[in-house]
């Protein structure tokens, strides 16, 4: 479908953008990549009045590793943070994302802001602890990545703000495994799991693991995380603590996938992204 008549803007500033997006009101819509964007509107689910074009603002790009933590523009692309190895689980979690074409224009910043619980990134950014800045009317405030994801499509960013960059903790110490189910390469994920492992000798000091399309939300798997967290890291433990991945989850139904395979999903994978991060 063609997608309804708007008007476009091509902003040079970030404050630029922000009074754009003011003066608009929330009609208008940030586009970046454009890859979650476009879709909706050729399909008239998204009819906003107003583009404000954000893609032309290159001090948004870019990864830096500054302050025992990285930093990461908001316009970065996937295939930027793909071939950035030092992300770890990041770098991984943005290989698997599509194909080539969509990675080498989709943005970080579009894919969290968009919210989609299917998406890759918003629980590799939950359960790495990170969180966003965004700039607004107002100026700038940083969200947790734990405020940051409200409901389904739905984040705590305001219409009139821009979501300028991505912060994560540096993780030294920490290992990590991914875990991605789809029935081909370029699909959303129907369950993905972010595993994040920090081992004291033999045992379990602690763990953190992100679950994608579990809910309207990325979520926490909290209850196989207690279940692991000081216990031996071995092949029976980390079965045992992978059995409580579902716990507390409310997995949508869709074509590929009823709630309860999701739920044997977020199972399974959580136990193979836990052995690839204790190594066991």
């Amino acid at each position: 479908m063609i997608p309804a008549d708007f008007d476009y803007t091509k902003p040079a500033a970030v404050d630029e953008a922000v009074k754009a997006l003011a003066d608009a009101g929330e009609d208008a819509r940030l586009l970046a990549g454009g890859h979650s964007l476009l879709p909706l509107m050729k399909l008239r689910l998204a009819v906003p009045s107003l583009l404000v074009d954000i893609g032309g603002l290159e001090d948004l790009r870019g990864v830096e590793r500054e302050n025992g933590g990285w930093w990461i523009g908001a316009l970065t692309t996937h295939s930027t943070l793909q071939s950035t190895d030092e992300l770890g689980v990041v770098a991984r979690a943005a290989s698997l994302i599509a194909d080539q074409q969509v990675r080498n224009r989709g943005t970080i910043g579009g894919s969290l802001a968009h919210g989609d619980p299917a998406a890759d990134l918003p629980a590799v950014l939950l359960a790495c602890g990170g969180e966003v800045t965004a700039r607004g009317p107002g100026g700038e405030r940083t969200i947790p990545a734990s405020d940051l994801f409200q409901d389904y499509l739905t984040t705590a960013l305001a219409p009139d703000e821009v979501l300028t960059e991505v912060r994560l903790p540096a993780l030294d110490g920490w290992s990590w495994g991914y875990e991605k189910f789809n029935r081909r390469s370029e699909d959303w994920a129907m369950v993905g799991v972010c595993a994040l492992v920090k081992a004291s000798g033999e045992s379990c000091e602690d763990v953190r693991i992100g679950l994608t399309h579990m809910g309207s939300v990325p979520l926490r798997a909290s209850a196989a995380e207690e279940a692991l967290r000081g216990q031996p890291l071995d092949a029976e433990h980390v079965s045992q603590a992978a059995e409580q991945a579902a716990e507390g989850t409310n997995p949508p139904g869709d074509i590929n996938a009823t709630p309860d395979y999701k739920r044997h999903l977020a199972r399974v994978l959580t136990r193979r992204a836990l052995q690839q991060a204790a190594g066991v």
